[in-house]
């Protein structure tokens, strides 16, 4: 069995519709997706529909945009009750800090000659839940600044770079709180990445695991094999799932298929046991 539990559509920062990611995750040959959009479930009920049709069990969760001492962490939430009040409020506030900071950002790159609109940025967002940098920086690969969002990013749009605005995230500690309170299961994403191992210190991820904290994701392109064997020792000791995933986003995000890397069935029935019921 072939499981997938970190992927995005076009409802955040993907490329694929809903329907479309689910589509392509059955012809990948996985029987588990997760659809987990950043700070929505917009997409819930249209990638049920295509995962009923065409066969594959869709895990429903989401990627909450947090932050630990200042330095941003994201949290896989799965399987919450999307109508629960406090988290949709705190998701809320996310998804207006992303929208609020975007005439920041594009007053940012026209101080550096960069010509960029809200309705440019708006043929990219497109569906998504609210417009953010990947959708700044396709309008810059669109008008031929930059090659793709990963240059977009390393030049203008990542913290330190010219064109880089913060914004509103969840006090980590509180989101897991949340996720737990909808009904849900948390995961830290990629716990080690892009600089986040400063914070996520193994006395951190052992405070979040007494607050109900269920996994780490381990399995993660952005992971080096040391760092995977450290935290696949650190889940062991605090007994927390061991997750692995794509992180999939269509043409978003270069070098990440789908099924790249995969959660062993064990582990999915420790955090998730109706999924295989």
């Amino acid at each position: 069995m072939r499981i997938d539990l970190h992927t995005h559509s076009d409802r955040s920062d993907g490329t694929d519709s809903p329907t479309e990611l689910v589509e392509n995750a059955a012809r990948a040959g996985l029987d588990v997706v997760a659809l987990t959009d950043h700070d929505a479930t917009v997409g819930w009920d249209e990638a049920q529909a295509a995962a009923d049709r065409v066969g594959v069990r869709l895990v429903r969760g989401l990627e909450i945009s947090t932050q630990l001492q200042g330095k941003s962490v994201h949290l896989l939430g799965y399987e919450v009750d999307p109508t629960h009040g406090p988290l949709l409020a705190e998701l809320q506030r996310v998804l207006d800090g992303r929208d609020n900071r975007l005439p920041l950002i594009l007053e940012r790159l026209g101080a550096l000659g960069i010509d960029v609109t809200v309705e440019d940025v708006a043929r990219w967002s497109g569906n998504a839940a609210a417009s953010g940098r990947p959708h700044v920086a396709d309008a810059l690969v669109e008008k031929g600044v930059v090659a793709n969002r990963d240059e977009a990013f390393d030049r203008l749009l990542k913290p330190g770079r010219p064109a880089y605005v913060d914004r509103y995230a969840a006090p980590l500690h509180e989101a897991v709180r949340l996720v737990r309170d909808a009904g849900g299961v948390a995961v830290v994403a990629h716990p080690w990445s892009r600089g986040s191992d400063r914070v996520m210190t193994p006395d951190a991820i052992a405070e979040l695991a007494d607050l109900g904290l269920g996994g780490l994701e381990v399995d993660h392109n952005d992971h080096s094999e040391e760092q995977r064997v450290r935290l696949r020792s650190l889940a062991a000791d605090l007994d927390l799932a061991v997750t692995g995933s794509s992180d999939y986003h269509g043409t978003g995000k270069i070098g990440f298929p789908l099924g790249c890397h995969t959660t062993d069935p064990e582990q999915l029935q420790r955090l998730l046991p109706g999924v295989l019921a």
